[in-house]
């Protein structure tokens, strides 16, 4: 019974140090919040394969690409200030989009980490947020 005791108090020291370990490894996010990541790179979605939905952001001109690179909605990107920023839809492949050529989304980036960023959009009184991955 004894030996019980001892084997019973160990794993719970046990437990408890790995769940000590594993809150201290969460990090938090950035503070100030990196605002500048948006400006230029590669993006993905968590959970979108890359064939599915990826893009590009170069010069102010964002590109977004679904159905394996086949289509495509270009937009002009005008930045307010370093968080906030309005993208203009210019160009579409995909008749069945509902983005519409002339279309401003109002966007900020709320939060980072890493290479993680959580942007607001909004657009005609709707609202949403996107987590984005930075992969270049």
């Amino acid at each position: 019974m004894r030996l019980f005791k001892v084997l019973s108090t160990g794993f719970l020291l046990l437990a408890v140090s790995q769940i000590k370990a594993q809150e201290s490894a969460q990090k938090k996010p950035d503070n100030p919040v990196k605002c500048s990541n948006i400006k230029e790179g590669k993006f993905i979605r968590a959970n979108y394969p890359e064939a599915i939905w990826h893009m590009t952001i170069k010069d102010n001109v964002q590109t977004e690409y679904f159905n394996n690179g086949k289509d495509y909605i270009k937009s002009t990107l005008v930045f307010v200030d370093d968080c906030n920023y309005k993208s203009v839809v210019m160009e579409k492949t995909d008749k069945n989009d509902p983005a519409q050529i002339g279309d401003v989304f109002n966007n900020k980036v709320v939060a980072t980490q890493d290479n993680l960023l959580k942007i607001n959009t909004k657009i005609e009184g709707s609202q949403f947020d996107v987590v984005y991955i930075k992969v270049k």
